[in-house]
């Protein structure tokens, strides 16, 4: 039967020999056999686990999982264990990972858009990403409550044209007003404005807001810190608390 020497071992398995003296220190690979002169010799047996805890670290396995496996007389139902939650651990890994791509990548985007990068400039984009998730719930809820109003519309439409019931597109008439009111001032409370020359996150007045010149992200208004009239990004609205760069929320 064949046997192994320490770099023997680390050469066939793609380790170090620091690596190998490791694992018999942790007493997870014990050599077979020890010469007079107290060299570590490893059997064919010791080869194939040590290649069994180097394919589990590779999974990224803790060397503690990896021991309490090997000492079990059964180690089928460890391994599917240790396997099931190192699969959980890596996909929560991959997902915080994505997440800070993405955030990377739109960094990137919204820096190409601004003239002159600042630490003003930065922390104004950190705000609004931070910030988009409370943004996109808000208009979430306008656009599922306004469903049923389109719906109803173009019912009562092709019905008035098909069958003559102008009734129904008067009903329509009816619900669409105080919903346009109601989901008016929802996204007056629910929203606010950053100004790119000072920084700050303001509330304009309600009729300014409504007939002002916007984008789907920005909307052309006065700020009422600085004065500066031009656009300015759109946020969800907060409390009145310091803002993480140093600017603070302010209202009409």
């Amino acid at each position: 039967m064949s046997k192994y020497t320490t770099g023997e071992m680390a050469k066939l398995c793609g380790v170090t020999v620091r690596t190998v003296q490791y694992y018999d220190t942790r007493g997870i690979l014990v050599p077979t056999e020890l010469t007079e002169g107290g060299r570590r010799l490893y059997s064919e047996n010791d080869l194939k686990r040590m290649r069994i805890i180097c394919f589990l670290r590779d999974l990224g396995l803790p060397l503690d999982a990896i021991s309490q496996m090997l000492a079990e007389d059964d180690p089928g139902s460890v391994i599917t264990l240790l396997l099931e939650q190192q699969e959980n651990a890596l996909k929560e890994e991959i997902g915080e990972r994505k997440e800070k791509l993405d955030k990377l990548e739109s960094l990137r985007r919204d820096l190409r858009d601004v003239e002159t990068i600042s630490f003003e400039s930065i922390g104004d984009i950190a705000y609004t990403m931070k910030n988009k998730k409370k943004l996109w719930k808000m208009r979430s809820v306008m656009i599922l409550t306004g469903l049923p109003v389109t719906v109803l519309q173009w019912v009562a439409i092709v019905l008035w044209v098909t069958k003559g019931w102008w009734w129904l597109f008067a009903l329509w008439v009816v619900i669409a007003i105080p919903w346009g009111i109601l989901v008016s001032k929802y996204y007056y409370d629910h929203t606010a404005y950053l100004c790119p020359q000072c920084h700050m996150v303001f509330t304009p007045a309600f009729r300014e807001m409504l007939f002002a010149w916007h984008t789907p992200s920005t909307r052309k208004l006065t700020c009422t810190s600085c004065g500066h009239h031009g656009f300015c990004v759109e946020v969800a609205k907060e409390e009145d608390k310091p803002r993480e760069g140093g600017g603070r929320d302010k209202s009409n």
